[in-house]
């Protein structure tokens, strides 16, 4: 490998491509790549090829690219993970900002500037590209289309995740902000993008948002199902440690010194924890009773069950509020979220029914999600402002 300089700009980005067994398409696009930001990127810029335990010719390839393109290099790992490879690379890094995008190249690079100049500029602290804006252009079939949104619908409505596209392959992190959260992350294979934007926003970082321009790669060989159920792991430990309480970790003067409303830092983990494990309850008891009910009918029962352990858990790890004064009158008034809850996902369902009678069931629990994310939101509000409030409550309450 050659020996790097920065080019002689006065801001340094790293783009990192993590790489396993992409022989086919490595050496087409990283020369791609190198050619629009010679050309037209207006800042210093570092390529890094991180291949991840590759088994075809891939290091080769990368080894030589490395040689003769300048501003490239090549580092290699023993064990695969795309997480991995980020970690790696951006831990040392001396650039200003440091970037990651998919070895494809799926989204067009005309977006690139606009998602580090915010970070450049101090403006922001993280930036994705999402393909989920009105704004996006993309062209990608119904099956993966369908995932993506369940699970970002997941994210926003389990997690409380304001940010709306966390698998996009296109993102850029303030290089020290990376370094402070980097210790934090665990996850070392595709739950690495979430849980590093759930820990920013856990610590009120900004996270900048661009639409992009995305086609899929059809010869995509992401183990979707896997991937799934790594995801749905990844939350569900990450939902655990928020009960921890925050990670010590470094963050900026003007993010440490900003203030929630009293007691929102400490409830707001807390009620993310309880909403994770009651919306699963509800997915489950509502796939288990649409075996043997219509949908609304089992959608109404399943809520109705987790909707009453629902606001007995916040009650007593939320709000914390212990003792029977009181109990009965709460869960009536916790049951106006219940309303609110099976209005909007009862109107889902029928809007779903009337627009594609004798939907699946999958397209059902999509519908069911979407309404929840919505409620959650409300069932927050209402615990906090009316039914927890303690100028209404009459126990020991922290």
């Amino acid at each position: 490998m050659n020996q790097l300089t920065a080019p002689a700009r006065t801001r340094l980005v790293e783009v990192v491509i993590p790489v396993h067994n992409e022989q086919r398409v490595l050496a087409e696009s990283v020369r791609r790549l190198h050619s629009y930001l010679a050309t037209t990127f207006p800042y210093g810029f570092r390529i890094t090829i991180a291949d991840n335990a590759s088994t075809d010719a891939t290091w080769p390839i990368a080894v030589e690219l490395s040689e003769r393109l300048p501003h490239v290099r090549a580092v290699h790992l023993e064990a695969k993970g795309r997480g991995r490879a980020l970690r790696r690379v951006w831990s040392g890094s001396d650039a200003d900002v440091v970037s990651y995008m998919d070895v494809d190249l799926s989204t067009d690079l005309d977006a690139f500037l606009p998602l580090v100049a915010p970070l450049l500029s101090g403006h922001s602290d993280l930036a994705i590209g999402t393909r989920l804006s009105r704004n996006a252009n993309v062209v990608r079939g119904p099956r993966r289309e369908f995932i993506s949104r369940t699970y970002n619908l997941l994210l926003r409505s389990t997690m409380g995740a304001g940010f709306s596209d966390a698998q996009c392959g296109f993102k850029a992190v303030r290089t020290e902000i990376a370094q402070a959260l980097l210790p934090a992350v665990e996850d070392e294979e595709w739950f690495f993008d979430t849980e590093l934007l759930l820990l920013a926003e856990r610590h009120g970082l900004r996270i900048h948002e661009v639409p992009v321009d995305w086609v899929d790669d059809p010869d995509s060989r992401v183990d979707i199902v896997k991937t799934i159920k790594d995801d749905l792991k990844g939350m569900a430990r990450v939902a655990r440690k928020t009960l921890s309480g925050p990670a010590g970790i470094p963050i900026p003067p003007r993010v440490r010194d900003a203030r929630l409303p009293a007691g929102m830092a400490r409830q707001l983990p807390s009620f993310a924890v309880i909403g994770v494990i009651s919306t699963l309850a509800h997915l489950g008891l509502f796939m288990f009773l649409r075996l043997l009910t219509p949908a609304v009918m089992a959608n109404a029962l399943a809520l109705f069950i987790t909707a009453v352990a629902n606001t007995a858990a916040n009650r007593r790890f939320t709000f914390g509020v212990t003792g029977r004064a009181g109990a009965l009158r709460q869960q009536l008034e916790g049951g106006l979220a219940f309303l609110i809850g099976l209005a909007l996902s009862t109107g889902g369902l029928a809007l779903l029914n009337s627009l594609a009678p004798g939907a699946s069931t999958a397209a059902e629990v999509a519908a069911v999600i979407a309404a929840n994310a919505l409620a959650t939101l409300v069932r927050f509000l209402l615990l906090r402002g009316w039914v927890f409030n303690p100028r209404r409550v009459k126990g020991p309450a922290r």
